[in-house]
Parts: C-alpha cells; structure tokens; sequence
C-alpha cells in the first residue's frame, strides 16, 4: 500500500501513461529531469499527489533548503517526489510524471508506493527517462538508447534488450519494481559528454523529450529548448576552443564518431586522457552561469 503517499484529488484519466525522471545518479547534466520538468509544463500538468520525503532521505546527505518568499518569509523546501497529471495534446491518452529527487534510504519501500498509484490509477504503460555520461562529443547530436523487456514493446518501438551489468539508481530498481508488477516498461537513456556532465544541458533534455514525443507519437513544441540547446553549444565551444589540449580532445571524439570505430581497442578514448577535465568542468560551469541571461 501507499503509506507515503499523500493525495490531493484523485484524476480520472485515460489510458494513462507513467513518465519518470530523477535528479541523481542517473542523470548525468539534469537531462532527464529537465525533460520530465519540461513536459510537465508543456503539457500543463497538475500535482495530484506526493511521496512524503520522511522515510527516504538522510537529511544530513541531502539537506533541505531555506527559501525566503516573496514576503521575505522563510520556508523549508524538503526533497519532492510528485506526481502530477496532464492530457497528452492529439495522443487521445493521458499523462502522469513522477519528477523527483533520486532517494538514499528504503528503495524497495518507495518502489511500493510508485506501483501501488500506478495500479490505483491504471497505468497502460512506462516511460522512464535517465542520462549518462559518455566519451560522446558535445557537438554531435544526442544518442538516445532506448531499452525495454516487454517483447510487445521491443517489436512495436524497436527497441532493445539492456545488456548493462553494475551498479544501478532508483531508475533501474523503480523499472524492475514496475515490470515485476506487469506494466511494459520502457527506458529512455541520453548519452551525454562526461567533460561537462556537471552542466546543465538543455541539448540532452530537447534530445529525450523527442524521444518521448516519437514513442508516443505526439508533435511537441519544444522552441525553448532547442534555442537553448542552440545556445548550450555555442558556449562550450567557446571554452573548449579556449584550450588547444581540449580542443584536440574534443577533435578525436568528433572522428571517432564519424568513422565509426570508438570500440576499437586501439582508438578508444579514456576518460583520464582528457587534459583537465575537472578544471574544464569547471570552467564551463562558470562561463555559462556568466552568461546565462544571453
């Protein structure tokens, strides 16, 4: 049962399906939360219900903040899991997000609370979206994997079987919790470059909010985002070209891509190679909070 979850109204919907995002482990450049808070706006989403952050947070690790309102009134804002719900424009269906914060303690517990709305309110299908950070080039579009261990879902969307071994966050645990429970689940991955994956990327997020539209086939505006995205590339270009040693970097990953061949031994690229990378992370960090009203 639900215990951690509080309700407001309970929507009627129709065919709806789940769409989920966190902040955390697995999202490398806020991409995949981005996305989730971008279409919740897009689509005029409501919140509907809340998981109570209580049983799943060491708020020593993960602090709440303090916010002054507009009367200068302080307020604690604490770790927020909603949900919210919206009719998805020419889909004839419906939309529920779970947009959240990855949580540290009791996965199975919160898993539970996730299953036990998705049966309340009859959820049709899954969409889980997540980023990593790859030896990927900023300048080259974004690859979306797309994965999946619904055979109906893998033959209608030609989508993949994941093949990943190792550690995994609470997208990983929350998809098998899901399908364990029957629902098709499919996972949406955006494969973002590991030099700047501590920036914010508005490329990653435009590239699975696509996906999403594609899947779903739906058209979605997405004009910010791509003037965005758009300006994204033009400012890391202007701090990599700053650097010759990252620039050449940035040159080696642009040929593996063309040619095809970054899995050759030989040719690949390590993480360590690149010149600086913290300190260009870094770098990137500061230009584009510099320049973040250009």
């Amino acid at each position: 049962m639900a215990d951690h979850v509080s309700w407001g109204d309970r929507p009627t919907l129709r065919n709806p399906v789940l769409i989920t995002s966190f902040e955390g482990w697995s999202d490398a450049a806020d991409a995949a939360s981005s996305a989730g808070r971008y279409l919740t706006g897009a689509w005029g989403a409501r919140t509907f219900a809340t998981i109570d952050p209580e049983e799943f947070y060491d708020f020593t690790a993960m602090r709440p903040k303090v916010r002054l309102d507009d009367n200068f009134e302080r307020r604690i804002e604490w770790p927020a899991n909603q949900f919210s719900a919206a009719a998805i424009p020419g889909g004839g269906r419906d939309a529920i997000f779970l947009v959240g914060v990855e949580p540290g303690l009791k996965w199975r517990t919160f898993c539970d609370q996730v299953v036990d709305v998705a049966n309340q309110l009859r959820v049709d299908l899954v969409i889980s979206l997540g980023a990593l950070a790859a030896g990927v080039p900023h300048t080259s579009p974004v690859t979306v994997m797309g994965t999946t261990t619904s055979p109906d879902l893998a033959d209608r969307w030609a989508l993949g079987r994941s093949r990943y071994e190792g550690p995994t966050g609470i997208v990983g645990a929350l998809n098998d919790a899901l399908g364990r429970a029957g629902f098709p689940v499919a996972s949406l991955w955006a494969a973002l470059p590991h030099y700047v994956s501590q920036t914010p990327s508005p490329k990653g997020a435009l590239a699975l909010v696509e996906a999403v539209g594609r899947l779903l086939e739906v058209t979605i505006a997405t004009t910010d985002l791509e003037i965005a995205a758009a300006s994204y590339v033009r400012q890391v270009d202007e701090v990599v070209e700053a650097d010759s040693d990252v620039a050449e970097y940035v040159r080696r990953l642009e040929e593996d891509i063309e040619e095809g061949d970054g899995d050759d031994d030989e040719d690949v690229i390590e993480e360590h190679d690149l010149p600086g990378g913290d300190a260009l992370a870094a770098e990137v960090e500061r230009y584009l909070r510099e320049h973040r009203s250009e």
